[in-house]
């Protein structure tokens, strides 16, 4: 019998997370610093929001593009954190999920061929939605020295006249590195010199510590040629709802919109009218949500310098990435043994790309305490190994 599975999909490899979840699922004490998820319950007024929308019998298709209300007022909410306005006709789209809406807007542009610069360390997906597309992934490395910020030499480096776009997420996943305005003005000059669509995945914009989210697309000239992706998952504790959405020029957004009819239909009815109370009376939880984030953050970032495992300051997400130079291991093998000696998981910084090679990825999304206890169990291994 033939292989029907496709050439392009079997080239990817199977995620790097998931290894260490399912071994982790075997074992009883686990403590989990490796998944990228708030441990935060949804609040309640969103909460309740979505029951009475179920309540009301709203179990029905939405506009292919998602509700109206919802789109106005996410235009309204752009507006008023970032001065990027748009259309809620015509350049806004409510997905399932910012990786949907990461995967319409590959697959609307992208030809046999065409190549995509994309920094990393990065998010799993980016490289594999880009090969799924039809497209080919060109890595750009970033460095802890350069606090992890894609830099215009690298990648004037790497474009080619077959390159068409550029595939940034800042606040990062993994490193929880931010990009500066005057280094996000150069990428801009950058785009414009090469006529390249910019794809800016901004899932983490709220998630940020002493710092203002840059929104690239406010940039000056960079309106038209970027499609900014964001959602509600990370700020307002909603991964399970699956709500994302994509803002961007008229033309490109009604060829995702396309797609996304013939894939989707629509996102889920209850998960946008509980987004939609999210948006008007959300913004303290947020804020809550943030301090006990930042609070961790110190937490983490110094138990683990504490320990000899480098630690970069991030400024933003929900993430810390550690060195394990020190431990004279490997980034694998430094999770899996911490993993079987510990009952500590995290994740090996490579399955984030090639340059995440020799730090490991660990997610303060989780109780104080457990970080604490985390931390002690962290010591214990490197007192052995370190």
């Amino acid at each position: 019998m033939r292989n029907f599975v496709s050439s392009r999909v079997a080239a990817v490899p199977p995620s790097g997370i998931r290894r260490f979840f399912d071994i982790a699922a075997t074992m009883k004490n686990v403590i989990s610093l490796g998944i990228g998820e708030p441990d935060f319950v949804t609040p309640e007024p969103i909460l309740r929001a979505g029951m009475r929308s179920l309540e009301r019998g709203e179990t029905h298709y939405t506009s292919n593009s998602g509700t109206v209300e919802l789109r106005r007022a996410l235009c309204d909410h752009l507006d008023k954190l970032y001065g990027a306005r748009y259309d809620p006709e015509t350049e806004i789209l409510i997905t399932v999920g910012v990786s949907e809406a990461l995967y319409l807007a590959l697959t609307a542009i992208l030809n046999p061929g065409d190549e995509v610069l994309v920094p990393e360390p990065c998010f799993v997906a980016y490289t594999a939605e880009v090969t799924f597309a039809g497209g080919t992934p060109i890595t750009i490395p970033t460095r802890v020295e350069d606090n992890f910020q894609v830099t215009v030499g690298a990648l004037e480096a790497a474009v080619t006249p077959r390159t068409k776009a550029l595939l940034i997420g800042y606040p990062n996943n993994p490193t929880g590195a931010v990009m500066e305005r005057a280094n996000l003005i150069e990428i801009g000059r950058f785009a414009e010199k090469h006529d390249l669509l910019v794809i800016s995945d901004e899932i983490y914009d709220r998630l940020v510590y002493d710092f203002e989210h840059v929104c690239f697309a406010s940039l000056p000239g960079m309106r038209e040629r970027t499609v900014t992706l964001g959602g509600f998952s990370k700020a307002y504790a909603m991964t399970g709802w699956r709500l994302g959405y994509a803002c961007g020029p008229a033309d490109l957004l009604a060829a995702m919109r396309k797609i996304h009819q013939y894939t989707i239909m629509s996102a889920p009815t209850t998960a946008q009218v509980a987004a939609l109370d999210a948006l008007d009376g959300g913004d303290k939880f947020v804020q809550g949500m943030v301090a006990e984030y930042d609070r961790r953050r110190t937490l983490i970032v110094g138990g683990l310098n504490s320990l000899g495992l480098d630690t970069f300051e991030p400024r933003g997400a929900f993430y810390a990435f550690p060195s394990v130079a020190k431990s004279g291991m490997d980034d694998n093998t430094f999770a899996e043994k911490l993993l079987l000696e510990e009952e500590v998981a995290v994740v090996p910084g490579s399955a984030f790309g090639a340059s995440g090679a020799g730090f490991v990825r660990c997610c303060y999304a989780t109780a104080y305490e457990k970080i604490e206890m985390a931390l002690e169990r962290m010591e214990r291994f490197m007192r052995r190994h370190g």
